[in-house]
């Protein structure tokens, strides 16, 4: 094990990410009542070019006007390559209150980009005198992103989470293929003359997961776009828990429920994490290094594996 301590994420549920566009005013009471740990005001690919400015008059008013509860509020900027970024930033900050968490930057390809949002994020936080510091939130979309993952989750202080944008990286990469996530019909492996499907976005979420936790940061799953899938959603949901993922977007408010469900560790998760502990702590007053537990082996490693499950459910709770 490495002298360097890994550090801890930031300390808050972040199960199911909503999103909904900036320039749809009607669905910010119903974002705000909605059971998601985390709100994404979108003023990027879910709004119109001609939109652009309403929208973000529309996100700017609504973070003060709209009783957000205990959620984590973060606004969607738009991408580095685009006239608008500049101005989302300094429309946000100078204008809304303390109420913003975090600004999401998109389709980020290096450490480049995040620096470039943090110094002008810096200046207007300086020069209007706001004591809140905004958090960083960054999509990886594209090949230099994932091939920069790592500079990336640790350009910034501000960095508090990440997300693999499925249908931009796959652009990206050149792959063959229009869904939004989940299984592909095409990416199979064949044996004996039967099909079983395998996950293409698995090493990208992988590499996200592991950049994440070297610098402190949530990993989070990105879209899967048929809502109409919740099998398909859940499933996918399911493998990015199991690799370590904290949480999965919503893009319609059906997927909230299905996040939510996924990403609150079960009770008999939780019970028999417990049980793991208080084994261990027997067998530690014993003077053993390790003990059975059902059958299996349970050592040092196990306390710790128990312990995440344990304080994601008391993070959960804590936050209900």
């Amino acid at each position: 094990m490495s002298f360097r301590v890994q550090p801890q994420p930031p300390a808050r549920p972040n199960r199911c990410q909503l999103f909904g566009p900036g320039s749809n005013t009607k669905l910010f009471a119903k974002m705000a009542a909605s059971a998601a740990d985390v709100i994404n005001l979108d003023l990027e690919d879910a709004v119109a070019p001609d939109d652009k400015e309403q929208a973000r008059r529309n996100v700017t008013q609504a973070i003060g006007d709209v009783d957000w509860g205990k959620k984590t509020l973060s606004v969607r900027i738009n991408g580095l390559d685009t006239p608008y970024w500049y101005r989302d930033v300094v429309d946000l900050l100078e204008n809304c209150g303390d109420r913003l968490d975090q600004i999401m930057i998109p389709k980020v390809g290096c450490a480049g980009d995040i620096y470039a949002v943090d110094a002008l994020v810096s200046a207007i936080e300086t020069a209007k005198g706001r004591t809140k510091r905004i958090g960083f939130e960054v999509i990886i979309e594209s090949a230099a992103g994932l091939a920069h993952v790592e500079e990336i989750a640790a350009a910034s202080p501000r960095m508090q989470a990440m997300s693999l944008g499925a249908a931009d990286f796959a652009a990206s990469m050149g792959m063959q293929t229009t869904g939004i996530g989940g299984t592909q019909e095409d990416y199979y492996m064949l044996r004996e003359g039967q099909k079983y499907w395998s996950d293409p976005w698995h090493w990208a979420q992988t590499a996200i997961v592991a950049a994440c936790r070297t610098h402190g940061l949530l990993p989070v799953d990105g879209p899967f776009g048929d809502f109409s899938d919740d099998d398909g959603y859940r499933a996918q949901a399911l493998r990015s828990a199991t690799l370590g993922m904290v949480g999965k977007w919503a893009i319609h408010p059906k997927q909230i429920a299905l996040a939510n469900e996924v990403f609150t560790p079960s009770e008999a998760k939780v019970g028999e994490a417990r049980e793991i502990l208080a084994a261990m702590e027997e067998a530690k007053r014993t003077g053993a290094g390790a003990t059975v537990y059902k059958g299996r082996l349970v050592d040092i490693a196990s306390i710790k594996q128990a312990e995440v499950i344990v304080k994601q459910a008391e993070l959960i709770a804590a936050g209900d």
